[in-house]
């Protein structure tokens, strides 16, 4: 069986899943619905337990953390990553609005649980990846040697999508720190040629696939990761929004070689986020 890595998934919990933040995302027939209605108390086994059953070996875990504070903690991703070891990777997410508390919180989760990045949501906070709050993060992710992951494209939830477009914002960023790995979430949908260009620009700029199903990533992208970007696209799902059998359906039409299969499925993920093999 192959090795699959999902580069975004949350490991949700009941705020988490009936918020009403998310109503918008509970419109669709997707999994996230499914679970609000008829097991909003799934526990993280049963959660990883699809993952298994449905081929991923490993995922990269993020909590939540808005301006109303955590939904999903670093301590509830931490109990995940000590309770399945090696298919349980933690992504922290921390409080934006308080920029040193935040880096506390990134050192803690990276030294004392073995985290490999910090995520957080442009759309969640109406601040563009340049704005000053980011960069002491910044600057603590290429020190602690984690990758920094962001929401890029329009956003799901009903809040204004402009803080995810690539360009200029993201952009910025690249520039200003160019050892810092940087991962893009959700394809950057309709921007996604302002991020391939980006992706082709910068060495350490990657995008995932996550809340899309492969019969719906945009051409341009199909393109570029069958050609030039073969090491920068992840896997990923979103989930609870799409489970991976979801996401996987329709594989096999982008008419990927198997190198580049196998890089799109658990390397480029592995390189990253220097996970080990």
């Amino acid at each position: 069986m192959p090795e699959i890595i999902d580069a975004w998934m949350q490991l949700p919990n009941r705020p988490y899943l009936l918020d009403s933040m998310f109503d918008s995302l509970r419109r669709w027939p997707t999994h996230w619905r499914s679970l609000a209605q008829e097991n909003p108390g799934i526990t993280h086994d049963e959660a990883l337990a699809t993952f298994r059953a449905q081929g991923v070996q490993r995922v990269l875990a993020s909590a939540w953390w808005g301006p109303a504070g955590p939904m999903i903690t670093n301590d509830e991703v931490a109990a995940a990553t000590q309770a399945h070891p090696g298919q349980v990777v933690g992504i922290a997410s921390v409080d934006l609005h308080r920029p040193m508390d935040a880096v506390r919180e990134l050192r803690r989760c990276v030294r004392q649980f073995g985290f490999k990045g910090v995520r957080v949501l442009p759309w969640l906070w109406g601040l563009p990846p340049d704005d000053r709050r980011y960069y002491p993060l910044y600057a603590e992710c290429v020190e602690l040697d984690v990758t920094f992951c962001l929401q890029v494209g329009h956003a799901g939830p009903m809040r204004p999508s402009e803080p995810g477009r690539p360009m200029p914002y993201l952009d910025h960023v690249a520039h200003e720190f160019p050892d810092l790995r940087i991962v893009g979430g959700h394809i950057g949908f309709p921007w996604v040629n302002e991020m391939v260009s980006l992706m082709m620009k910068h060495p350490n700029v990657y995008v995932d696939t996550s809340a899309y199903k492969a019969s719906r990533f945009p051409p341009e992208l199909v393109a570029y990761l069958r050609g030039p970007g073969r090491h920068k696209v992840l896997f990923g799902t979103n989930y609870p929004m799409l489970t991976p059998a979801e996401c996987l359906a329709g594989l096999d039409a982008l008419g990927l070689d198997a190198e580049t299969r196998a890089l799109y499925l658990a390397g480029n993920a592995r390189r990253a986020f220097k996970l080990s093999p």
